[in-house]
């Protein structure tokens, strides 16, 4: 195995560091003041995670062993097609379900225990990468297949706490305008986002308008969240 100098770990960082920059920068540069202001402390969370770990030899070190026994081999294309298949097939649960997972039930959510803090339609900011989405289901405790809980490598432990912890049913945009993102996220990693309107594909699918604070869902919507 090739050994990774301090230099080439450098230059990775670098490299990995450059398109979330551009990306921030371009946000930065236009918008109105509430995206201006959300992309300026991204560039700064951004900036205080690289010198934590981007530009840590040992964070990276760590990083890239932890991922090795993951990347297919010569000779192990089978394994790897097994797990690209399992991929798309919880991804395609994850966009629409029959077995009531990721907040896609049916099952109208009512009484709304007082627990469950956000409602469908509200804005909410995702606290560690900072992107802004909009809810259109939640669960009061988590709902996911043994397949899901898998992938993401949660303890017994995590799993015990986390069912009963309310979870929601996020959409986001994309990398380009087009393009959707379907977020499964715990209470504990959002938070109120009020009075900004994102710009995300399908919303008038769920909602008949933006009433200056939240979404206000449609009527097939609200049969389903009555208390909402």
């Amino acid at each position: 195995m090739p050994q990774i100098t301090a230099m080439a770990m450098l230059q990775l960082a670098l490299l990995l560091s450059a398109l979330p920059a551009q990306y921030l920068i371009s946000k930065w540069t236009s918008g109105n003041a509430a995206q201006r202001s959300l992309a300026t402390q991204g560039i700064l969370d951004a900036w205080t995670d690289a010198r934590k770990t981007y530009l840590n030899i040992t964070a990276w070190v760590d990083w890239l062993s932890s991922w090795m026994p993951s990347v297919p081999v010569f000779g192990a294309e089978e394994a790897f097609e097994h797990a690209l298949e399992e991929s798309l097939a919880l991804d395609l649960l994850m966009q629409s379900n029959d077995q009531g997972y990721f907040g896609a039930s049916e099952e109208k959510r009512s009484p709304r225990p007082e627990y469950v803090l956000h409602r469908v339609g509200d804005v909410v900011l995702e606290r560690q990468n900072r992107v802004v989405g909009v809810i259109v289901g939640w669960d009061a405790g988590l709902r996911a297949p043994p397949e899901w809980l898998k992938r993401k490598k949660f303890t017994e432990s995590e799993i015990k706490r986390l069912e009963d912890t309310p979870h929601y049913r996020i959409l986001f945009s994309g990398p380009d305008p087009s393009s959707l993102l379907i977020g499964y996220l715990p209470q504990t990693v959002i938070h109120l986002f009020d009075g900004y309107k994102p710009d995300i594909p399908t919303l008038g699918q769920y909602f008949s308008h933006f009433d200056g604070k939240r979404f206000v869902m449609q009527g097939w919507l609200k049969d389903l969240y009555p208390d909402d």
